[in-house]
């Protein structure tokens, strides 16, 4: 959709040329004239397309007042229809009706002497303006070129337009795009415009100072509700506040949320995803460059606030969807993708929430993990070419509480140039109790930290789309875990005593140094899954570190990764055994007859176990069904 200002500022100087043609015919009976005059113009200047009514028009030529009640500016259908055939059709087309249009002031001796128009105030009541788009391909600007500037379509009639206010109150304005057929709408009610000092002549094209023409728009929209066309997802804000003077955008009350809750929204996609939701406070963008967004259809912005928000985004595992690969999705590699060309030369987050919640699909639990009160600075952010030659790093410094408990300090340098999408990243984690990132493993992994201080955590690293290489340094001590058995009907886990010695004693480094002073340092060297997202790349590569410095080297993660399986058949053979000879020797049975049973043991209690997960997603997805959309 094209800028709002643009269509703001056509409609108005629409009407006024018709205005102004019309007072050059006035006389002794001017309404009759005036009344053809009118309709007789906007006939000519629209290739008969619009037609103009109203219910009166009220003139004080004495004070240069002029009333119209009711105006209507209708686009006529079949007219349309036979502008297509003849590839004359514009994009847009407006039907405009305005409660009352009142003009004070207007020059009738200036229009008639000179060609100037001057107007002192321009009020607009209670506007519904209705603006639909269908895009025809001859119309591209490509092909056709430049297109006539506003001064160049009105000079024959007039040499200047000069108002110094107009007031559009209560605009109920309504959008309809058309795709093959298709019709989507989007309405924004009691819309306020105020504009000032609007100049059209020979120079004001040119005028670095004003925005299509002006010196002011002020642009308020109350409360708005928008719904995406799949119906998932829907977006609001409270209050956007729009100030060309000021160079400055405000919205409050921003949300992006699903329309559905999630166990709602699961069944309904009936595949895997990321169900998101983006809430934020306070989103404003200062020192805006309203003036190349006009000329160039670039959003260049001094600085963009984000303040005190939350980002949530969560899976369920349950459900699956196709494997995509990654490879150029990185952020700053999608930013370089986009079509509209941007510069902000600092972003900055204020108290930013954010957290990743996962739903196991072996246990049905969520885990989540957490980084709090998140601040920092982006520098750089564009992905204009002419602004990359002077300067092509992105940089993102960050600090934030990881699980609410450690303060993480990070530092992003990405390459915007890097065909490959390079970018280092390199921090510390300070001390924190390490039992904290138990609501993030104990529901996706049965494991959890019986106890464990970290004292720091270093590391940096360099990576791209295809791999990643770095130190890791991590110091802490009194580490031991739990392993634990699957939840119970009364939703209690049992520690696993034998299996979680043996990990802690055989496996596990209890600290970094160890008992022999021995430090670790971890050394990553990853070649990236492709199918890998980009924050998930990141953190196989950390864990790659983590693993080390723990002491949990290939070989001993491969003897982890067993040692379950070990055990419980150690356990099962010993079991077996004991019936086996308990049933020769007491009920005489074959030991084919033994094997038999045992078989339909085996099946009897997996389809226990496949049951009670059964059970227990069903009480997970009717907890789900208690939460509202957007939870």
């Amino acid at each position: 959709m094209k800028p709002i200002f643009k269509w703001i500022i056509g409609i108005v100087v629409f009407i006024l040329l018709a205005l102004t043609g019309s007072i050059m015919y006035f006389s002794n009976k001017w309404k009759p004239l005036l009344d053809t005059k009118i309709k007789q113009l906007v006939l000519q200047a629209t290739d008969s397309l619009y037609t103009v009514h109203y219910d009166d028009i009220h003139v004080n030529l004495a004070l240069g007042n002029l009333t119209i009640d009711n105006l209507h500016l209708i686009p006529d259908s079949v007219v349309y229809k036979k502008l297509e055939l003849m590839k004359k059709a514009p994009d847009n087309r407006y039907a405009i009706i305005i409660n009352k249009l009142k003009i004070k002031s207007f020059g009738i001796r200036k229009v008639l002497m000179d060609k100037e128009l001057f107007l002192h105030d321009v009020t607009v009541d209670t506007p519904m303006i209705h603006i639909i788009n269908e895009v025809h391909s001859y119309n591209d600007t490509v092909s056709q070129g430049p297109k006539k500037p506003l001064y160049e379509k009105i000079k024959d009639n007039l040499k200047k337009i000069h108002v110094e206010a107009v007031n559009l109150n209560n605009i109920d304005f309504k959008y309809t795009q058309v795709q093959k057929g298709v019709h989507q709408d989007f309405e924004i009610k009691r819309v306020k415009v105020r504009i000032d000092d609007v100049l059209i002549d020979s120079t004001s094209e040119q005028d670095r100072q004003r925005f299509y023409h002006t010196k002011m728009i002020d642009i308020e929209v109350p409360g708005f509700t928008y719904k995406t066309p799949d119906g998932f997802y829907k977006i609001n804000f409270d209050k956007l506040n729009i100030n060309s003077r000021d160079r400055n955008v405000l919205l409050t009350k921003v949300a992006y949320q699903p329309t559905l809750n999630k166990a709602a929204y699961y069944k309904k996609k009936g595949e895997g995803g990321s169900y998101v939701v983006f809430k934020m406070d306070t989103l404003q963008l200062a020192g805006f460059n309203f003036g190349q967004l006009s000329r160039d259809k670039k959003v260049y912005a001094q600085k963009a606030f984000l303040k005190n928000g939350q980002l949530s985004i969560y899976s369920d595992k349950h459900y699956k969807s196709a494997a995509t690969r990654q490879i150029g999705n990185a952020p700053h590699m999608k930013l370089m993708q986009m079509s509209t060309r941007m510069g902000i030369d600092s972003l900055i987050l204020d108290n930013i929430g954010i957290s990743y919640s996962e739903m196991s699909d072996q246990y049905s639990q969520i885990g989540t993990i957490t980084f709090d009160h998140t601040y920092g600075t982006i520098l750089n952010v564009t992905n204009d070419s002419t602004k990359l030659l002077k300067q092509k790093l992105m940089r993102a410094n960050v600090s934030t509480n990881f699980m609410n408990s450690g303060k993480l300090l990070t530092n992003f340098v990405f390459d915007m140039t890097s065909k490959v999408g390079a970018y280092t990243y390199k921090g510390s984690l300070g001390e924190m109790d390490l039992t904290a990132v138990n609501k993030m493993i104990r529901p996706l992994l049965n494991v959890e930290v019986k106890s464990g201080n970290l004292k720091q955590i270093v590391f940096d690293v360099w990576a791209n789309d295809y791999r990643s290489k770095g130190t890791f340094k991590m110091d802490y001590n009194d580490l031991k875990v739990n392993i634990l058995s699957e939840t119970g009907d009364d939703g209690r886990r049992e520690k696993k005593g034998f299996l979680s010695f043996m990990v802690n004693q055989v496996l596990f480094n209890p600290g970094n140094p160890d008992l022999y002073g021995k430090y670790t340092v971890g050394h990553i060297n990853k070649h990236r899954d492709p199918y890998h997202p980009f924050f998930k790349a990141m953190w196989q590569s950390l864990l790659m570190g983590i693993k080390q410095c723990v002491g949990l080297g290939p070989e001993r993660e491969a003897k982890l990764m067993n040692t379950a399986d070990r055990v419980e058949k150690v356990v099962s053979g010993v079991e077996k055994a004991k019936k086996l000879f308990s049933g020769i020797f007491k009920k005489h049975k074959t030991a084919e007859e033994l094997l038999k049973e045992e078989k339909e043991e085996e099946a009897k209690a997996a389809a226990k176990i496949e049951e009670k997960r059964k059970r227990d997603r069903e009480k997970a997805e009717k907890e789900l069904e208690k939460e509202k959309p957007g939870d």
